[in-house]
């Protein structure tokens, strides 16, 4: 495929399903993402329905839109569609009392979603390295129906490097990462439960989201499930330089 044909198609993926003057509640944004086949199980639609998006978006912009938004420090929130497509790649990865990481969790949106599937006998982990969107989102996250899993602490956001994963609750039956970065981190690899996925947006100008799979003898599968386009994963002081 030449550059020019994968321009277009990437920018066909990331298109937005519908405006925001069709949808002004966050039921309304489940039920079109239904509609469009984007959510494809009853559980995710149970976990989004529950975590309102609308307390996780800076004020003053439309929550429900299909569309990222930006947060401040060269960051955004993911369009709904690409939340919804990494919980349905994820959602075995995400059963009660499992492990789950969301590394670059900004607003605390997704990680906030994870925690309410692995429920208070697993552990959700989100790592940003924008001390400022730890704390908001913190108490973003105080506001939504995951309030109670923070206070008993099987949800938590840590300030760090994410490309380093977070030791300390490893290993991860599930991994989410929220920006692109130029290959794999191995320290993600290897902080990967066997059995355990990650879903990483991995590239540069043009980028795959790719599902990586660790088998039960250690080995990785790759596969390569959309093209998209995500802010690079990369250091602190880069993402401020912009």
């Amino acid at each position: 495929m030449n550059p020019k044909s994968k321009l277009n198609l990437i920018l066909h993926k990331v298109q937005q399903y519908w405006s925001g003057n069709a949808v002004n509640q966050n039921k309304g944004m489940v039920e079109n993402l239904q509609r469009y086949g984007i959510i494809q199980s009853r559980k995710v639609a149970e976990v989004m329905e529950t975590i309102d998006r609308g307390l996780f978006v800076p004020n003053g912009t439309p929550p429900y839109v299909d569309s990222p938004i930006p947060i401040g420090y060269n960051a955004t929130i993911s369009a709904p569609h690409m939340h919804a497509t990494c919980l349905q790649l994820l959602e075995e990865n995400l059963q009660p009392g499992m492990h789950a990481l969301d590394v670059g969790s900004g607003t605390g949106y997704l990680t906030a979603c994870f925690a309410m599937m692995v429920g208070p006998q697993g552990r959700a982990v989100g790592v940003e390295h924008i001390p400022e969107l730890v704390s908001s989102s913190t108490e973003n996250i105080q506001k939504s129906a995951a309030a109670s899993l923070l206070k008993d602490g099987s949800l938590s956001v840590h300030s760090g490097d994410g490309r380093q994963g977070w030791p300390e609750f490893a290993p991860y039956d599930a991994i989410h990462v929220g920006a692109a970065a130029k290959e794999i981190p191995q320290p993600l690899i290897d902080q990967l439960k066997p059995g355990g996925r990650m879903v990483i947006p991995v590239g540069v100008l043009f980028q795959d989201l790719q599902v990586v799979d660790k088998n039960s003898d250690g080995s990785i599968s790759i596969r390569t499930e959309t093209s998209v386009r995500y802010v690079p994963l990369t250091s602190k002081e880069a993402q401020l330089q912009g």
